[in-house]
């Protein structure tokens, strides 16, 4: 079994049900090709779901997208994510998953989290820091209809109930 320390984070000063989510462009990558695109043109194709996750190859960047795919909430809505990977490392993880219905926006600076109030600070790692899980339901005009934000790492939502919330919120 493998061990890890369970790190609790401060609360998160996140926008809340109601709010319109912070509007940013960065490289988009899809299972195709990236370019650099606002998520205000993503969500103005219909509801999305924004989530923040760790970098990819960490497990829960793993756990989190095997369980989306699986899930097939992309039948349902724009599933994008968002974290520090760079574009190559995002084909690499879309191809090496599976994802061919999602796209992944590429964010090293960390500075969309930080927007969101979702970043966190890596143990051990001086001026490193990535997004903590997190998930947005955006209208069209990016007016958040639900969230779920890890308070602590590793920490992940329970899936029946947010897809009850997407749902109810579609």
């Amino acid at each position: 079994m493998v061990e890890f320390d369970v790190v609790e984070f401060e609360p998160a000063d996140a926008p809340t049900a109601g709010e319109v989510a912070p509007d940013f462009t960065r490289p988009l990558v899809n299972d195709e090709y990236w370019e650099n695109t606002s998520l205000s043109a993503v969500t103005a194709d219909g509801p999305t779901l924004l989530v923040f996750y760790s970098m990819n190859g960490a497990f829960p960047a793993t756990y989190v997208w095997n369980e989306l795919r699986d899930r097939e909430w992309s039948d349902l809505l724009s599933v994008v994510g968002i974290t520090i990977s760079t574009p190559y490392d995002h084909k690499s993880f879309l191809d090496d998953r599976n994802l061919t219905d999602v796209s992944l926006f590429s964010d090293p600076s960390n500075e969309v989290a930080a927007d969101y109030g979702v970043a966190h600070d890596l143990d051990g790692m001086a001026g490193v820091s990535e997004p903590r899980l997190s998930f947005f339901l955006l209208s069209e005009d990016r007016t958040i209809e639900h969230s779920w934000i890890a308070s602590e790492w590793p920490e992940f939502p329970d899936y029946d109930e947010l897809e009850a919330e997407l749902k109810d919120a579609l």
